[in-house]
């Protein structure tokens, strides 16, 4: 069996095939890890799930179905993301009108994983959260 290895280009936003190589599976635990080495950021819960959060402003959680994850993610970027890779990346109704995007731990790579988390730690240090006009 082949899996294919994703290498991320954060400029454009997508994935590209570069190789034939086995991926690891990203789990929250992953998830977890990457954010914590993030300064100031500290676990918690939000709406029933484990959640990390930066000086009290949620950047991440588990979503409830436990495959995805909710990220903080400015509305343009989110945009660009579910263009170019709907599976990975989606939302809800739920969320259409703020800055979050859902994402399939299943389907996301480590590279990608660690330049999302860097959006949403700034995204969530920078202002008020915006509704989508």
């Amino acid at each position: 069996m082949r899996e294919i290895y994703h290498d991320y280009r954060p400029t454009a936003l997508s994935y590209e095939v570069i190789s034939m190589k086995k991926t690891p599976r990203i789990t929250y635990d992953t998830v977890r890890q990457v954010a914590l080495a993030l300064p100031n950021v500290e676990e918690g819960a939000s709406n029933g799930t484990p959640a990390l959060k930066v000086k009290g402003q949620l950047i991440v959680r588990l979503r409830e179905d436990l495959d995805s994850i909710v990220l903080k993610m400015p509305f343009d970027r989110r945009d660009e993301l579910m263009a170019a890779d709907p599976e990975t990346y989606y939302i809800t109704d739920h969320y259409r009108e703020y800055e979050w995007v859902l994402v399939r731990l299943a389907k996301v790579h480590e590279d990608a994983l660690r330049d999302l988390l860097q959006i949403a730690y700034r995204a969530a240090t920078a202002s008020k959260p915006r509704r989508h006009r």
